[in-house]
């Protein structure tokens, strides 16, 4: 069973990793290619293309500047303790043991709009491209054109290499949906999570981004490797409901107390 969640906007690289323990990641041709063509922008350039502010449009111009391969800790990280962001607070990578880190190496895969498709130990460099980026390149208009079906073959090629052939979909809908859903061979489970506000339960942004994170890590940390499992998640307040589900969509409610 393989898990697919999204990157983040904010990035740390100053808080100290657990482990020393790194791979290099799959794509790096491809990322160079990207990086190239990022590097025929402007500051001002990458502001419009990315809807950002002039500070960051500084700070990407000299990130992809600076974007030198080969990767090693001493100029990149691991993407798992590199992200910062809803997702990674509700995963909690600084706290996995090395033995969760090894599982997640194996059964967690993280999306990128640079790097494709991340293991959580492969070294990544300081970045911002979402994969909702209309960055045209020589393979077209957008980075779904860009990356095209290589990532669904590759989810494929790993899926193969699994006890049980199950995706869970944690990722937000940017970035899953550079996926071929239709030819990826495995049951695509896409968990939802609502919290009670206002006399009903919501799709609440906030709360659903850390929730996918603390499904990752109940994942990791439970070693879990069969779908149906999923149902037996309860952190945080949030209980499976039966009568919300369906096979493809388990629904998890919460209702905090006053």
């Amino acid at each position: 069973m393989l898990m697919l969640i999204s990157p983040a906007k904010t990035l740390d690289y100053k808080t100290p990793v657990t482990t020393d323990h790194y791979t290099q990641p799959r794509y790096l041709t491809e990322s160079r290619q990207l990086i190239k063509t990022l590097r025929q922008l402007e500051p001002e350039d990458l502001c419009n293309l990315m809807h950002i502010s002039s500070k960051l449009g500084d700070l990407n111009y000299e990130r992809n500047l600076n974007w030198r391969t080969p990767f090693s800790p001493d100029n990149a990280r691991q993407a798992i303790f590199a992200f910062r962001g809803d997702v990674y607070l509700g995963l909690k990578a600084e706290q996995l043991s090395a033995d969760d880190l090894a599982f997640a190496q194996q059964h967690l895969r993280i999306l990128s709009g640079l790097y494709g498709l991340l293991r959580p130990l492969d070294l990544m460099q300081p970045y911002r491209l979402e994969m909702g980026t209309a960055l045209k390149t020589a393979k077209g208009d957008d980075l779904y054109e860009f990356w095209g079906s290589k990532l669904t073959r590759a989810l494929n090629r790993e899926l193969t290499q699994q006890t049980s052939p199950g995706l869970v979909n944690l990722a937000s809908n940017e970035y899953f949906s550079v996926l071929q859903a239709d030819k990826l061979k495995a049951q695509i489970i896409t968990p939802m999570f609502k919290d009670f506000s206002n006399g009903k339960y919501r799709f609440l942004s906030f709360f659903a981004k850390q929730a996918r994170g603390l499904m990752a890590s109940w994942i990791i940390r439970h070693r879990i490797t069969d779908p149906a499992q999923i149902a037996d998640f309860s952190v945080d307040g949030y209980r499976y409901s039966k009568a919300d589900s369906t096979p493809e969509s388990p629904v998890f409610l919460r209702k905090k107390k006053s």
